[in-house]
């Protein structure tokens, strides 16, 4: 245990920037792990229908692609459960290790694969399997990289400290983007062999970038200390699953709450992409558009957490759903003039407010549970967030733009009404931005 203990040094200052440096590795580790996630789901918009569901009506493709990415989050609480126990158990710097070597060579080896002119089916269920492993990290990533951040932060600024881990996520989704697009930029045939390979090989560089800025932070304080206080009073250590388990209703109040902002964030590089550029914009256009309106949402999430540090996290969060909702048709609408200009608008507008609820989220997660389990329910109820508000989501609007006719309708409604689900169990649970960190309950 005591390579995974080790207090922050005692002076105030020297605290200051531990938690700065904490916070800063668990941004780039963020980014670097969103960059692999997130790269994959532009790739199932613009390429994998093409290079591995060849011989099949182009919606038909594009909806199996995005039932091969949905394995991703459908692998991720299970992540949550496996990180997270050992994370709750030995300490959150080790498994945030782990899991970034797991998605960099997960990621890499998804560069690699043949497609299906070389090797039939076998590609996609190759696809398929790497897809999972990519789950399972991220799944782990999330809460370990929340936790460092919130729980080295000081305590009226959790909710800035800890959006700096969503930031991640956009980062990624800009580099992820903007190197897709360089690549997109080759004549479609070339863009179609090994344009889009090069990404994904390119995560190997990062992930050597990624550990070493891991391998330099300390172990979270509060989880040190609370580990300590067990041991000392001789309390048995109990399995972090089963705690959770044992009042699931911040599980459950979590995951519905949850589940619109990650439904409505994978809807922008997944079927929005797509129909954007069957509207008639420009491929690359669209992926630039969607990279530079990302790279100003950074900024917004940042904001999104510190003013939910001042107002609460529920009120910031429901305004963001709120108005989101009222956004849908008009952001289509955009969406689907064929100009750039007014999709990196639509782009652009739908970030910001999504970044209201984005940026207070990991903070609202992970106030909710205790140290001695808080990784493993923070993890495990934002991943089956995850699950079920973004996992299958774009495959459900492919399929009800396909079904309808190609009517944005019934995408609108769908999106709406789970966003309205999210609205009603925010506001049912509990304001968190004054608990109690060192509690372990």
């Amino acid at each position: 245990m005591s390579g995974h203990t080790t207090l922050a040094p005692a002076g105030t200052a020297a605290k200051r920037k531990e938690a700065r440096t904490v916070i800063l590795s668990s941004y780039l580790g963020s980014t670097i792990e969103f960059y692999d996630f997130l790269l994959y789901a532009t790739a199932a918009a613009v390429a994998f229908p093409k290079v591995f569901f060849t011989g099949t009506d182009e919606w038909v493709g594009v909806v199996a692609a995005y039932a091969t990415f949905a394995a991703g989050y459908v692998a991720r609480p299970l992540g949550g459960v496996i990180f997270g126990h050992f994370g709750d158990k030995v300490g959150r710097k080790g498994m945030l290790i782990i899991s970034m070597a797991m998605m960099g060579i997960a990621s890499t080896l998804i560069g690699l694969i043949p497609g299906a002119g070389v090797i039939g089916p076998w590609g996609a269920v190759i696809l398929v399997l790497l897809r999972v492993c990519q789950g399972i990290a991220v799944g782990g990533e999330w809460g370990g990289a929340a936790l460092m951040a919130l729980e080295h932060a000081d305590p009226k600024r959790r909710g800035f400290a800890a959006s700096f881990v969503n930031a991640g996520a956009p980062t990624g989704a800009v580099l992820g983007t903007v190197v897709m697009g360089i690549f997109s930029a080759l004549p479609q045939d070339a863009f179609l062999a090994w344009g889009w390979r090069v990404p994904f090989l390119l995560s190997f560089v990062l992930l050597i970038v990624g550990m070493f800025v891991r391998l330099r932070v300390s172990e979270s304080p509060i989880f040190a200390e609370a580990v300590a206080k067990e041991d000392a009073q001789g309390t048995k250590r109990k399995i972090p699953l089963l705690d959770v388990l044992r009042r699931p209703k911040a599980l459950i109040m979590i995951m519905f709450a949850g589940a619109a902002g990650f439904g409505l964030q994978v809807v922008l590089p997944t079927f929005s992409v797509t129909y954007a550029v069957s509207k008639g914009a420009p491929q690359q256009g669209v992926l630039y558009a969607f990279a530079g309106a990302s790279a100003i949402s950074i900024i917004f999430v940042l904001l999104g957490g510190r003013l939910s540090d001042r107002l609460g996290r529920r009120p910031v969060m429901i305004a963001g759903l709120a108005l989101f909702i009222a956004y849908l048709f008009p952001m289509f609408g955009m969406l689907g003039s064929g100009n750039v200009g007014l999709v990196f608008v639509a782009f652009t507008v739908a970030l910001i407010l999504h970044s209201c609820l984005y940026g207070p989220l990991a903070a609202f997660v992970s106030e909710q549970f205790g140290t001695t389990s808080r990784y493993t329910g923070a993890a495990v109820g934002y991943q089956l967030a995850t699950l079920i508000g973004a996992g299958f989501t774009p495959g459900i609007i492919a399929g009800l733009y396909k079904d309808s006719g190609q009517s944005i309708i019934p995408v609108v409604v769908f999106l709406s009404v789970m966003a309205l689900v999210s609205i009603v169990f925010i506001a049912l649970t509990r304001e968190s931005k004054n608990n109690d960190l060192t509690t372990v309950r």
